[in-house]
């Protein structure tokens, strides 16, 4: 609908919802043109004009062409005519259904066929009986619930339609898991009962293991020195921002709600393009009520996963990406805080590099001095987000993503078949399935604020599905290892499995390897070196080698996000390894006993206040009000 085609009719109509926020027919016609020319449909534009809830607009907009308003599709009607496809779910503005014995057309329409609509009903005045108009999220809630058994389905299956030979839950059966934990085992029974005999197998392999990602992390160090604070990208006119969709699965955390909407709220991005999505399954009725609470605020909607197995991150993200309206996708946790202009960020990089298909955004810890335990838990984080992943990028290597703030082109994601929703480290895999593909990623410099875990067991259990996720990533990718390498590339068939296989392989071992080495050297004197312990010789240079870089680029981390005075902590990065270890072993357990089990950080325990930043108005940027 160009300015031209807006008569006296379709001007009234838009000034009627806007209310008092239009006083001239001049203004709205402005207001309408400005929408198209952003892509933006001027229902949505009015809502952010008028400052009113899509449901006001809505219900003032049924008035203005007389017909009914609801607020929501009755639960009660009963669906007729033919089915929607489950993946173009997002774009059904109309439901036909009986309530009551009457045929009845819920419809939330965009204003072109809006207009034409209340024309119709103005020749056809019966009509009035037989169309409702329903706020759009309310119309998708009502979708959601209809197609719940398709979506269910769809999220199960997505990624094995896509690549068969690509899922977890096809290709890790009892037999392979249990496979490859023995392996696990019994190399590190061999490696450290029997090192004289089996030296010059186990040597040659170790040092790989260990030195080649200890390289990595000395390049990464490198590359990062030089890797620029924030690019210089020119910033999009709000007429060029394309709509954003951000997906935040939640399972048992009501108590982060109120936190997160504030966040959200804050973010620098047009309310008309951001479609925010709180993913909750039903099973957690506490934290589905308290989203309720806070729809009316915002860009907001509600999607409710059925109950059952699996009960993943992913699984959640898969039945919601259906409904998802973007033209560009974030995931955001329920206890992150993310820079309010990360999203204006993105699209920038977006516009200005069209080989790229995702972004991961920096992961920063805000209660880092908190403990010893969260000062090396940030430090991990600076290294792996601040230089690590940048580095991977830079080289165009496989990214194992991190498991929020990951952005990403909509298209491209449904190409690489959304996520696994077996695999409890989603992101990594996700992350080698694109480079597959020979999608890039890459990195954005912009914070997302989180929440290290503060006990020993919040850590062992999340530390715990880390890595058995990454094993779960090594094993389904090596299925058909030509094939992987033909996808890949011999330099990213290489890094993949020196990066992810020498974090499998050695954690698991790493403690067994320094009591033995602790023993050896303890019972051996002084003078263990002089007397030819070989072994003991090499697995002490091994892991000092493999020690001094991992501190290394964890103090360069550290500087670069400006939290240097946490480095002396780094004096207990071997007992932190010892922990990985634990949870490696516990992980291997787990692979064989139960493969898809969720453990789920726990939130929120953390004594010290989280930063925050003021919700955005109109014309105001948001602003930090509270840090630690």
């Amino acid at each position: 609908m160009s300015p031209v085609q807006l008569d006296n009719y379709a001007t009234g109509i838009a000034r009627r919802i806007l209310g008092a926020a239009c006083e001239t027919n001049t203004e709205a016609k402005r207001i309408v043109h400005d929408a198209l020319a952003a892509g933006v449909d001027p229902m949505q534009r009015f809502a952010r004009v008028a400052g009113q809830s899509e449901a006001v607009v809505f219900a003032r907009a049924a008035e203005a062409i007389g017909l009914v308003f609801v607020e929501a599709v009755p639960e009660a009607v009963k669906l007729k005519g033919g089915g929607a496809e489950i993946d173009r779910l997002a774009k059904v503005q109309s439901v036909r259904g009986v309530l009551f014995d009457r045929e009845v057309l819920f419809v939330a329409p965009g204003f072109q066929r809006l207009v034409a609509l209340g024309r119709r009903v103005r020749r056809e005045p019966d009509m009035a009986r037989q169309v409702c108009l329903v706020p759009p999220r309310q119309l998708r809630a009502h979708l959601a619930r209809l197609y719940a058994e398709g979506l269910t389905r769809r999220a199960l299956t997505r990624l094995a339609a896509r690549w068969p030979h690509a899922s977890a839950h096809r290709e890790l059966t009892l037999k392979v898991r249990a496979g490859f934990a023995a392996l696990l085992l019994a190399a590190a029974i061999l490696a450290a009962l029997l090192p004289e005999l089996v030296l010059g197998v186990v040597a040659p392999i170790l040092a790989v293991l260990y030195l080649a990602p200890a390289a990595l992390r000395l390049i990464a160090a490198l590359l990062g020195t030089f890797n620029p604070v924030r690019e210089a990208i020119p910033r999009l006119a709000e007429a060029e921002l394309p709509a954003y969709s951000v997906m935040v699965p939640l399972r048992d955390e009501a108590e982060l709600v109120p936190q997160l909407v504030n966040a959200m709220l804050a973010l620098d991005y047009p309310r008309d393009r951001l479609d925010i999505k709180f993913i909750v399954e039903q099973a957690s009725r506490e934290t589905v009520e308290a989203v309720r609470e806070h729809l009316w605020r915002g860009p907001f909607e509600l999607v409710e996963v059925p109950d059952g197995q699996p009960l993943t991150k992913p699984k959640a993200l898969n039945f919601a990406l259906p409904l998802a309206t973007g033209e560009l996708l974030v995931i955001f946790d329920a206890e992150d805080v993310p820079e309010p202009d990360q999203l204006r960020l993105a699209a920038a990089k977006f516009a200005a590099h069209h080989e790229l298909d995702c972004l991961q955004a920096e992961l920063v810890i805000d209660n880092a001095p908190e403990s010893l335990l969260t000062a090396l838990f940030t430090a991990e984080y600076a290294a792996q987000f601040g230089l690590i992943l940048p580095a991977l990028a830079m080289l165009g290597l496989p990214m194992p993503l991190g498991g929020t703030s990951n952005h990403f082109r909509m298209r491209a994601l449904i190409e690489a078949g959304g996520w696994d929703s077996y695999n409890v480290t989603e992101d990594a895999d996700l992350g080698v399935r694109l480079a597959r593909l020979r999608y890039r990623c890459g990195t954005l410099v912009s914070a997302t604020y989180e929440e290290a875990p503060v006990t020993l067991g919040g850590w062992l259990t999340q530390r715990t599905r880390w890595m058995k996720g990454w094993m779960q990533t090594l094993i389904v990718h090596n299925q058909k290892p030509l094939k992987l390498l033909e996808d890949l590339g011999l330099l990213r068939f290489l890094a993949f499995e020196i990066y992810v296989g020498g974090l499998v392989f050695t954690a698991p071992v790493h403690a067994l390897f320094v009591g033995l080495l602790a023993w050896r050297v303890g019972t051996g004197g002084g003078e263990w070196a002089l007397r030819g312990d070989y072994w003991s010789v090499f697995f002490a240079t091994v892991l000092v080698l493999g020690y001094a870089s991992a501190i290394l680029i964890a103090l360069l981390g550290l500087k670069r996000f400006g939290r240097l005075k946490l480095g002396w902590a780094q004096i207990l990065l071997p007992l932190y390894w010892i922990l990985t270890s634990l949870a490696a072993i516990r992980a291997g357990v787990q692979l064989v006993t139960n493969p898809f089990v969720w453990e789920k950080t726990r939130h929120a325990r953390t004594k010290l206040e989280r930063r925050r930043f003021a919700a955005r108005t109109d014309g105001a940027l948001p602003r930090e009000i509270e840090a630690t």
